[in-house]
């Protein structure tokens, strides 16, 4: 996207024209009513303001019903609609904004326009961009997996049988998946301390972090239909940044013989907005390779089936300081969106619009690039130097934790998720615990 803008967009954002990503908004002029809305540079537009100052006269056979989606608390109606609708809304915008839009009197030159439908971004409340009703995490980033399995059993046994042949993965809770900004507290929980043989009970003493891209979904599938692998990609809405906090000493003790539990559901946080998959289309790029002869359903004919996308973990101490925990990109998944959606139906289960989709830790294969404080500290046997005054073995009370993430490197066209934020809180423990 080589246009230029009308508006004063920074370079460096991750919201530049190329971007434009969806969300949800409460604005001065709002009150709590929430609206749909996009970034653009420093600014937000309120769709459903700009759709009352006819906005969208210009948008061909462009109905009242479907203009009315952007009047609903949640991005789920718009999403339904379908991925066609999604890129001209987004490709019209784009034109909106341009320095040479087809469209001036819309808003280039309409000042009125202007002062009701476009702020800063400070100057709005951000919130979860849809309803979700069902979360899965999966466990595709295969550094992770390998890491995580060196730690916990023989290296030459790292990954488990079934690794290579499917997309392992877990349902979780959609209902503690919050907005970035959310503070998170530190969960109560069971967990073993060696060499005690009976559990203790208190506060999670190996809080950590699980860097993961997250996929919403805008169309679901019956149940007892599978999605075919190779149409999958049509059920995705969007992106976002995933934090999938886990608390590593609780999930050890309960894992056993379901897997995770409280462990892994106090809260999930995500980017507030929604990248388009019609902007992440020039990011494809090929994953990890993965040489096992997987079963037909799981056989996908694009071979550059996952995004290239640059991503960073930033650990800020409560006393201010700050330090960068992780670099590494999304291409190091042995697994597809598409493949997990695949898999995640072959049984019969329905999905839904607005379900989430994690790809599980994405993790490079070197210190620096790991997704995890439980990969950094070697399963909390080694503190970890973040800098000169930063040391972790896992989180403490008052870190806050920021991951960004974005595609491409022309200062101009970024297409980035902006921040998946969160703080940690102490627990809360009550007199009857």
């Amino acid at each position: 996207m080589g246009a230029s803008s009308w508006l004063d967009i920074p370079k460096g954002t991750h919201f530049s024209l190329a971007n434009i990503p969806f969300g949800i908004v409460t604005t001065p002029r709002s009150g709590d009513e929430r609206h749909a809305a996009v970034a653009i540079g420093s600014l937000v537009l309120d769709l459903h303001e700009f759709a009352n100052h006819q906005g969208f006269v210009g948008l061909e056979d462009f109905t009242p019903s479907q203009i009315a989606t952007f009047s609903s608390p949640a991005l789920n109606d718009f999403a339904a609609l379908g991925q066609e609708v999604h890129r001209r809304v987004r490709r019209y915008l784009q034109d909106i904004f341009a320095e040479k839009t087809s469209f001036p009197a819309l808003l280039k030159d309409n000042v009125e326009a202007q002062n009701a439908c476009l702020f800063q971004q400070d100057q709005v409340e951000m919130h979860l961009p849809m309803k979700i009703g069902g979360y899965t995490d999966f466990f595709v980033g295969k550094n992770h997996a390998y890491n995580c399995g060196c730690i916990f059993r023989d290296p030459a046994k790292a990954l488990q049988p079934n690794y290579l042949h499917l997309p392992v993965a877990y349902n979780s809770r959609a209902s503690s998946v919050v907005v970035s900004g959310t503070d998170v507290h530190r969960p109560l929980g069971q967990f073993l301390q060696p060499p005690d043989t009976l559990p203790s009970f208190g506060p999670c003493r190996k809080l950590d972090i699980e860097l993961e891209l997250g996929a919403l979904l805008c169309k679901g599938n019956d149940l007892g239909e599978p999605i075919d692998v190779n149409e999958a990609e049509k059920h995705i809405f969007g992106f976002v940044i995933l934090n999938d906090w886990s608390a590593r000493d609780i999930q050890q003790w309960e894992a056993v013989p379901l897997g995770p539990f409280n462990a892994k559901t106090f809260a999930s946080t995500i980017s507030p907005w929604v990248i388009l998959k019609d902007a992440l289309e020039p990011f494809h790029v090929e994953g990890i390779p993965n040489e096992t002869k997987l079963h037909p359903y799981l056989q996908e004919t694009r071979e550059q089936n996952v995004y290239d996308v640059n991503l960073e973990v930033e650990l800020r101490a409560p006393n201010g300081e700050s330090a960068i925990l992780s670099r590494t990109n999304g291409r190091n998944l042995v697994f597809s969106f598409a493949q997990m959606l695949a898999h995640h139906t072959v049984g019969g289960c329905p999905l839904e619009v607005g379900d989430l989709v994690g790809s599980g830790t994405i993790s490079g294969p070197e210190p620096g690039t790991l997704g995890s404080l439980l990969e950094a500290s070697n399963g909390g046997k080694n503190s970890y130097d973040l800098s000169a005054t930063i040391r972790r073995t896992f989180l403490e009370d008052g870190d806050s934790v920021v991951i960004r993430g974005w595609c491409g490197d022309d200062d101009s066209n970024i297409v980035g998720f902006g921040e998946c934020s969160g703080t940690i809180l102490p627990s809360i423990k009550r007199s009857w615990m």
